[in-house]
Formats: C-alpha cells, sequence, structure tokens
C-alpha cells in the first residue's frame, strides 16, 4: 500500500476528468521520478492559480482580472452577447477572428432529465445583461447536443419573458449535430457563426 501522501494525490488527480485511478497514479509516480524542481514548479503554478485567478463581474469568465481584457475592450460591441458553456468555447471562437462582441460564460448546460440544474448556471445573470437596454442580440453558440438543445430552448423562453425586442439568433447548423464547440475547426466554427440564425 502506498504512504498517505502519495495515495492523497492519486485521489486528488482522480477527480480530475477522464483520470482514472490508474492514470493518476501514473502521474503522481511521473512527479516523484522527475525530482523536485518539477514537483515544486507544479505546486506553485496550482498555487498562483487559486491566488489570482477570479470571475470576471461581467461575462464570468476566469480571469485575473475583473472586468477581463474582453469586457474591458471599448472597441468590442458591447450590444452583442455571445453565450457559451465554458471558456475554453469562447477561445475557440476567439480563434475564428469573425466576433466582435462580447460573452457570457454559463459555466454549464442544463441536464435535459435534471432542469433544476439550471440553478448552478450563471442564467440570472444573463437575463441582467439581457434588461439593459445597451443590448441588441444574444448569440445562443452551445453545442447542438440534447442539453445544448435543452439549455437554449429554456434561455429563449427566459430572455423573450425578460426583454421581448430582444434579438436571439444562434449558431448556424455548419456545426454536426453532438458535436463539441471546442473541437470544431475555425473555419466551420467561423461559418456557423457569420450564418447564425433565429432559435
Amino acid at each position: 500500500m502506498y504512504s498517505s501522501p502519495i495515495r492523497n494525490l492519486i485521489t486528488a488527480f482522480s477527480k480530475l476528468p477522464s483520470v482514472g485511478p490508474r492514470t493518476a497514479e501514473r502521474y503522481v509516480f511521473y512527479i516523484l521520478k522527475t525530482g523536485k524542481k518539477d514537483a515544486t514548479e507544479l505546486a506553485l503554478a496550482l498555487e498562483n492559480l487559486v491566488k489570482t485567478v477570479k470571475s470576471c463581474e461581467i461575462c464570468w469568465d476566469f480571469t485575473d482580472q475583473s472586468p477581463c481584457a474582453i469586457c474591458g475592450d471599448k472597441k468590442r460591441d458591447q450590444s452583442t452577447i455571445c453565450v457559451v458553456e465554458d471558456p475554453q468555447d469562447k477561445e475557440s471562437i476567439e480563434k475564428t477572428g469573425q466576433y466582435t462582441g462580447v460573452y457570457h460564460i454559463l459555466r454549464g448546460l442544463v441536464e435535459s432529465d435534471d432542469v433544476e440544474s439550471s440553478r448552478y448556471l450563471k442564467i440570472q445573470e444573463l437575463l441582467i445583461r439581457a434588461k439593459l437596454d445597451t443590448t441588441k442580440e444574444i448569440i445562443l453558440a452551445l453545442n447542438p447536443d440534447l442539453s445544448g438543445e435543452t439549455t437554449m430552448m429554456l434561455l429563449t423562453k427566459q430572455l423573450k419573458a425578460t426583454n421581448p425586442k430582444l434579438k436571439i439568433t444562434r449558431l448556424a447548423r455548419g456545426l454536426p449535430m453532438g458535436s463539441d464547440l471546442e473541437y470544431a475547426d475555425e473555419i466551420t466554427l467561423g461559418s456557423a457563426l457569420k450564418n447564425r440564425t433565429n432559435p
């Protein structure tokens, strides 16, 4: 049986997405074999992450300043808000170079079999932004799978009730059903963003 510090780190790594106990064990022993320098760098990087990264008070992206660089950029179109599931999707859209508006990070999706899961998302914060006179369009840029579609239906209903004049669009159907924005190529994603449609 491994010593307590080793077991604790294996347990910690096992909590990461797609990391099972065997993979976590390999990570721990890789760190131990590479020496204290790599382990110290990893520990410092994690400590720095916890100390400096916070939520943007406007879009809920993870950042080291609030508002974040995009929300604070006066050259961005503040009247258009692109709603995405997580920061990785925002980065994918930014890489296309086709979008000049701002974002709202939901931090998850509504599970189709558990509508109550919506209470953990940043939906109320989006509705507050939708009420502002400066907001003209909301783009729902969520994955075209069951959870994404469920979330878009719920958001469309709530946004229309909050601000009937608001233009609500979604990415064009250039993205195949069941795909992840994070893995879509930049040309497909750029085209889908450019040719967005009403929900």
